[in-house]
Protein backbone atom coordinates (compact mmCIF):
# COMPACT_ATOMS: atom_id res chain seq x y z
CA UNK A 1 0.00 0.00 0.00
CA UNK A 2 1.35 3.15 -0.89
CA UNK A 3 2.10 5.69 1.81
CA UNK A 4 2.10 9.40 3.06
CA UNK A 5 5.21 9.93 4.60
CA UNK A 6 5.42 13.27 6.74
CA UNK A 7 9.22 13.82 7.83
CA UNK A 8 9.22 17.20 10.08
CA UNK A 9 12.33 18.73 11.98
CA UNK A 10 13.08 22.35 12.79
CA UNK A 11 15.62 24.17 10.50
CA UNK A 12 18.75 22.82 9.79
CA UNK A 13 17.71 19.32 10.16
CA UNK A 14 18.68 18.42 6.94
CA UNK A 15 14.95 18.52 5.61
CA UNK A 16 15.84 19.48 1.69
CA UNK A 17 19.36 17.39 1.62
CA UNK A 18 17.33 14.03 2.89
CA UNK A 19 15.08 14.78 -0.17
CA UNK A 20 17.68 15.21 -2.63
CA UNK A 21 19.09 11.98 -1.48
CA UNK A 22 15.60 9.98 -1.60
CA UNK A 23 15.94 11.44 -5.18
CA UNK A 24 19.15 10.36 -5.76
CA UNK A 25 18.38 6.93 -4.41
CA UNK A 26 15.18 6.11 -7.37
CA UNK A 27 17.17 7.80 -10.16
CA UNK A 28 20.23 5.30 -9.31
CA UNK A 29 17.50 2.61 -9.48
CA UNK A 30 15.91 3.94 -12.85
CA UNK A 31 12.72 4.95 -11.23
CA UNK A 32 11.25 8.57 -11.45
CA UNK A 33 10.26 10.98 -8.86
CA UNK A 34 7.99 13.82 -9.20
CA UNK A 35 9.23 17.25 -7.02
CA UNK A 36 6.99 19.43 -5.60
CA UNK A 37 7.46 22.68 -4.10
CA UNK A 38 5.39 25.29 -3.14
CA UNK A 39 5.82 28.65 -5.16
CA UNK A 40 5.57 31.37 -1.88
CA UNK A 41 8.91 29.68 -0.82
CA UNK A 42 11.28 32.08 -3.34
CA UNK A 43 14.52 30.89 -2.09
CA UNK A 44 16.81 29.24 -4.55
CA UNK A 45 13.73 29.67 -7.25
CA UNK A 46 12.90 26.84 -9.01
CA UNK A 47 15.40 24.59 -7.36
CA UNK A 48 15.62 22.83 -4.07
CA UNK A 49 18.68 24.20 -2.27
CA UNK A 50 20.79 22.48 0.51
CA UNK A 51 22.48 23.96 3.52
CA UNK A 52 25.10 21.37 1.87
CA UNK A 53 25.70 23.22 -0.99
CA UNK A 54 23.93 20.75 -3.57
CA UNK A 55 20.47 21.03 -5.21
CA UNK A 56 17.98 20.14 -8.06
CA UNK A 57 15.72 21.86 -10.25
CA UNK A 58 12.32 21.22 -8.91
CA UNK A 59 9.58 19.92 -11.39
CA UNK A 60 6.83 21.91 -10.27
CA UNK A 61 6.36 24.73 -8.23
CA UNK A 62 2.68 25.08 -6.78
CA UNK A 63 0.55 27.64 -6.50
CA UNK A 64 -2.19 27.63 -3.58
CA UNK A 65 -5.01 27.45 -6.72
CA UNK A 66 -3.82 23.86 -7.89
CA UNK A 67 -4.85 20.74 -7.45
CA UNK A 68 -2.07 18.33 -6.41
CA UNK A 69 -3.78 15.27 -7.06
CA UNK A 70 -4.68 16.61 -10.83
CA UNK A 71 -0.86 17.26 -11.49
CA UNK A 72 0.08 14.00 -10.71
CA UNK A 73 -2.25 12.48 -13.24
CA UNK A 74 -1.43 14.31 -15.63
CA UNK A 75 2.25 13.89 -15.31
CA UNK A 76 1.80 10.18 -15.09
CA UNK A 77 -0.19 10.65 -18.88
CA UNK A 78 2.57 12.51 -19.97
CA UNK A 79 5.60 10.88 -18.73
CA UNK A 80 4.78 7.11 -17.74
CA UNK A 81 5.04 5.86 -13.77
CA UNK A 82 5.77 7.53 -10.39
CA UNK A 83 7.65 6.25 -8.06
CA UNK A 84 6.96 8.30 -5.79
CA UNK A 85 5.69 11.94 -5.06
CA UNK A 86 8.38 14.30 -2.91
CA UNK A 87 7.62 17.34 -1.62
CA UNK A 88 9.75 19.82 -0.05
CA UNK A 89 8.46 23.27 2.24
CA UNK A 90 5.55 21.35 2.79
CA UNK A 91 4.16 23.13 5.49
CA UNK A 92 3.48 25.81 2.92
CA UNK A 93 0.88 23.46 1.34
CA UNK A 94 -3.15 24.21 2.11
CA UNK A 95 -4.89 21.76 4.14
CA UNK A 96 -7.02 21.30 0.91
CA UNK A 97 -3.57 20.13 -1.18
CA UNK A 98 -2.09 18.28 2.26
CA UNK A 99 -5.69 16.03 1.58
CA UNK A 100 -4.65 15.78 -2.11
CA UNK A 101 -1.66 14.26 -1.61
CA UNK A 102 -3.20 11.72 0.48
CA UNK A 103 -5.21 10.75 -2.42
CA UNK A 104 -2.15 10.32 -4.75
CA UNK A 105 -1.65 7.97 -2.32
CA UNK A 106 -5.04 5.97 -2.78
CA UNK A 107 -5.35 6.44 -6.32
CA UNK A 108 -3.26 6.51 -8.56
CA UNK A 109 -1.66 4.94 -5.39
CA UNK A 110 2.19 6.09 -5.51
CA UNK A 111 4.07 6.65 -2.33
CA UNK A 112 4.22 10.73 -1.09
CA UNK A 113 6.86 11.99 1.43
CA UNK A 114 6.66 15.35 2.40
CA UNK A 115 9.03 17.44 4.08
CA UNK A 116 8.50 20.67 6.30
CA UNK A 117 8.13 22.05 9.40
CA UNK A 118 5.73 21.40 12.13
CA UNK A 119 5.46 24.72 13.65
CA UNK A 120 6.36 28.49 12.82
CA UNK A 121 8.44 30.53 14.95
CA UNK A 122 6.11 31.29 17.68
CA UNK A 123 5.19 27.53 17.95
CA UNK A 124 1.99 27.65 16.18
CA UNK A 125 1.17 25.34 13.36
CA UNK A 126 1.57 25.42 9.46
CA UNK A 127 -2.68 24.47 7.99
CA UNK A 128 -0.69 22.72 5.72
CA UNK A 129 1.58 21.04 8.24
CA UNK A 130 -1.22 20.49 11.01
CA UNK A 131 -3.73 18.43 8.01
CA UNK A 132 -0.18 16.72 7.14
CA UNK A 133 0.17 15.08 10.77
CA UNK A 134 -3.59 14.20 10.63
CA UNK A 135 -3.43 12.69 7.68
CA UNK A 136 0.12 11.01 7.31
CA UNK A 137 0.37 7.51 7.53
CA UNK A 138 3.96 7.96 9.00
CA UNK A 139 5.37 10.42 10.66
CA UNK A 140 8.74 11.20 11.05
CA UNK A 141 11.20 13.30 13.01
CA UNK A 142 14.12 14.71 11.77
CA UNK A 143 16.69 15.63 14.51
CA UNK A 144 18.94 18.87 14.92
CA UNK A 145 20.60 20.15 17.87
CA UNK A 146 20.13 24.14 19.29
CA UNK A 147 23.80 25.93 19.43
CA UNK A 148 23.25 25.14 23.58
CA UNK A 149 23.56 21.55 22.66
CA UNK A 150 20.23 20.43 23.41
CA UNK A 151 17.76 18.61 21.02
CA UNK A 152 15.97 21.95 19.09
CA UNK A 153 12.47 21.29 18.46
CA UNK A 154 11.91 25.12 18.02
CA UNK A 155 12.47 27.40 15.33
CA UNK A 156 13.71 31.20 16.11
CA UNK A 157 13.04 34.08 13.99
CA UNK A 158 15.88 36.91 13.84
CA UNK A 159 15.37 40.01 12.28
CA UNK A 160 18.43 42.88 12.64
CA UNK A 161 20.36 40.01 14.68
CA UNK A 162 17.45 40.27 17.10
CA UNK A 163 14.97 37.40 18.30
CA UNK A 164 11.41 38.70 17.33
CA UNK A 165 8.13 36.78 18.06
CA UNK A 166 5.64 38.61 16.42
CA UNK A 167 5.15 39.34 12.49
CA UNK A 168 3.34 37.05 9.47
CA UNK A 169 4.01 33.62 9.92
CA UNK A 170 5.48 33.24 6.42
CA UNK A 171 8.96 35.05 5.60
CA UNK A 172 11.53 33.38 3.68
CA UNK A 173 14.87 33.26 5.09
CA UNK A 174 17.80 35.47 2.80
CA UNK A 175 14.53 37.00 0.93
CA UNK A 176 12.80 38.72 3.27
CA UNK A 177 15.16 39.99 5.79
CA UNK A 178 14.94 37.52 8.41
CA UNK A 179 16.84 34.13 9.56
CA UNK A 180 16.00 31.63 11.41
CA UNK A 181 17.88 29.51 14.02
CA UNK A 182 16.96 25.99 15.72
CA UNK A 183 16.58 26.29 19.52
CA UNK A 184 15.49 24.09 22.04
CA UNK A 185 12.46 24.88 23.95
CA UNK A 186 14.33 26.18 26.93
CA UNK A 187 16.62 28.66 24.65
CA UNK A 188 13.32 29.27 22.79
CA UNK A 189 11.44 30.65 25.91
CA UNK A 190 14.58 32.38 27.39
CA UNK A 191 14.29 34.36 23.82
CA UNK A 192 10.67 35.34 23.95
CA UNK A 193 11.15 37.00 27.57
CA UNK A 194 14.09 38.63 26.33
CA UNK A 195 12.15 39.51 23.62
CA UNK A 196 9.24 40.62 25.79
CA UNK A 197 11.09 42.69 28.41
CA UNK A 198 13.01 44.60 25.24
CA UNK A 199 9.51 45.48 23.44
CA UNK A 200 7.76 46.18 26.63
CA UNK A 201 5.39 43.39 26.66
CA UNK A 202 6.03 41.70 29.14
CA UNK A 203 3.52 41.80 32.24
Amino acid sequence: MAKLYFRYGAMNSGKTTALLQVAFNYKERGMRVLILKPSIDTKGGDMLVSRLGIGRKVDILVTKEMDILQLVREDCEKNGPLACVLCDESQFFTPEQAEQLFRVTVDPGIPVICYGLRADFMMRGFPGSTRLLELAHTIEELKTICACGRKATCNGRKVNGEYVFEGAQVAIDTVDDVEYQSLCPQCWYREYHAFLKRTGKEK
